[in-house]
């Protein structure tokens, strides 16, 4: 590949995809999500000839950075494993308040990138997953996710910051205003919407107890 063709690259560029927000990120739309009763599958539990009871669930990717960096880096590796699921969550890559700004903007970008990357050109249904860390940062962390999408948010490590944790999640459902939201760890009583909770197995499979919206007892989830 000579240098012209790189610098022409779109996985160079990575500028292929519908754009939104003042850094640009790759936008994800929301998708007619009629959710029963779901389970997760960890991105890295998931395998090429998954059994059926497997491929009902909605594979997630709140992991370490390390276990879910494939995924923005070489993007189509793991497509004919991931499409057999039901729906993905996009990567939860790292946003801490020690990072400089341009690293938890990077964090964003990758997450909406891979999410957009998974809607788009592989026609996948999904969820993208919200995370925060400071207040400067709800300059950019909540955008690329179009207003009334679900969204997935973790508490896995937030008990000893759940001030700053609410704050946040306050601020999300401001900004963007979800039909429901995914909730991995046990909510928060304070928490407002329409709650999904799923109890927090790592790195087993795991599945969901509603709280807010009603139980319906088939074991699989609808367009």
């Amino acid at each position: 590949m000579n240098s012209y063709t790189y610098r022409n690259n779109p996985m160079f560029l990575r500028n292929q995809y519908e754009t939104h927000g003042k850094f640009q990120f790759p936008y994800i739309r929301k998708y007619p999500f009629a959710f029963k009763h779901i389970s997760l599958i960890a991105i890295s539990a998931t395998r090429l000839n998954d059994a059926p009871e497997n491929c009902i669930k909605i594979a997630h990717g709140f992991l370490d950075d390390y276990r879910i960096n494939s995924f923005y880096n070489d993007p189509d590796r793991h497509r004919e494993k991931l499409s057999q699921y039901s729906a993905l969550i996009t990567p939860d890559y790292s946003d801490w308040r020690e990072m400089n700004t341009w690293r938890e903007i990077e964090s964003i970008a990758h997450s909406r990138w891979v999410g957009k990357h998974w809607q788009d050109c592989w026609q996948m249904p999904v969820i993208p997953s919200v995370t925060w860390s400071s207040p400067a940062s709800f300059e950019y962390c909540f955008d690329g996710i179009e207003s009334g999408c679900w969204v997935a948010v973790s508490l896995v490590g937030t008990r000893q910051s759940k001030k700053d944790f609410m704050t946040g999640y306050d601020a999300m459902l401001e900004h963007i205003e979800p039909e429901g939201i995914i909730c991995l760890d046990k909510p928060y009583a304070e928490m407002q919407g329409n709650i999904l909770y799923v109890p927090y197995e790592y790195p087993k499979q795991i599945s969901s107890t509603q709280l807010k919206l009603p139980f319906i007892e088939n074991y699989y989830m609808t367009n």
